[in-house]
């Protein structure tokens, strides 16, 4: 199946990194998808498209740094940032505290979400996220203090995640040069054609000269992660009160099975989705699955 082509246009806001919010069109309930971090918006192209079809009202955001948003100055990335974008589009499409909004995320996206969640109650009426990245602070060997200071800047060569961003080709000759090499090795192997498509063709500019280069800069992707280790998220767990679904991929050394478990545990109205097969990449590996497992949530009674 192509990708459908959605209408994109900018939130300007004051003092803030203008946003790219993209609208996939369909007439029904609102849902809006999140991304995971070194990716984009238009990434969700094959769910959006599921979705719509099955009578969804669909947008998503790219969120700072990221796609065709700006950066964030100095280049330092806080995830209260993120969570900030989320609220500042869900208001700007006049659909946070709608009591049909869908809010769903994969990875930081889902991260984000939970945390906007915490921040405003009531945004959001029910979240999908698959593998937030929520970190228990001792298992990092931090204190419970510095584990909630969300403020704080990390240097990223203390984070294996950071350090591989860091060596993370951003030069291309051309789009289907970069598109065979990610399809040739993991781990964007795993994903499927039409979302790694939808990724290299949006997540690429064309430079002078000739070539193409990643929109997401190594360098911010790495503070992204960096970052990421501090989003406070574990302590605040207990008082997001929205229907969540905590998906996982069965095979993901992310986000695993146990680990996604005991998120679920610390909220007081959340379950756990098990995906066979899927890892960490999950709603780009199997976006068909992805988006079945969100219509079945989206569909049940609000009671449920």
């Amino acid at each position: 199946m192509s990708n459908p082509t959605p209408i994109s246009h900018p939130l300007i806001r004051s003092g803030e990194p203008t946003l790219a919010v993209h609208d996939w069109g369909g007439t029904g309930a609102p849902t809006l998808l999140c991304h995971p971090t070194g990716f984009h918006g238009l990434v969700w192209a094959p769910v959006a498209a599921i979705l719509v079809e099955a009578g969804r009202r669909v947008f998503s955001l790219d969120f700072r740094g990221h796609g065709d948003s700006e950066e964030t100055p100095g280049g330092i990335y806080h995830w209260e940032g993120f969570a900030d974008d989320v609220l500042a589009v869900a208001h700007h499409l006049k659909i946070a505290g709608d009591p049909s909004l869908l809010a769903v995320g994969h990875s930081k996206g889902a991260a984000a979400i939970l945390l906007a969640e915490e921040h405003e109650p009531g945004a959001f009426a029910r979240i999908f996220c698959y593998e937030p990245i929520v970190f228990e602070g001792s298992e990092l060997g931090l204190d419970s203090v510095a584990f909630s200071d969300s403020t704080r800047a990390i240097d990223p060569l203390d984070n294996p995640m950071s350090r591989g961003a860091m060596r993370r080709r951003r030069i291309w000759d051309s789009r289907d040069q970069a598109f065979d090499a990610y399809a040739s090795k993991p781990p964007l192997s795993s994903l499927h054609p039409d979302a790694l498509r939808a990724y290299v063709d949006h997540g690429l500019r064309d430079v002078p000269g000739g070539g193409v280069e990643l929109k997401c800069h190594p360098d911010h992707e790495a503070s992204v992660y960096a970052m990421g280790v501090m989003n406070g998220l574990w302590p605040l767990l207990p008082g997001i009160k929205a229907p969540t679904v905590i998906a996982c991929g069965e095979s993901s050394d992310t986000i695993t099975p146990a680990y996604a478990a005991a998120i679920v545990r610390r909220m007081p109205n959340a379950e756990l989705l098990t995906m066979p097969g899927l890892g960490h990449f999950g709603p780009m590996e199997d976006p068909g699955a992805l988006a079945a497992a969100i219509l079945r949530f989206a569909g049940r009674p609000a009671a449920d």
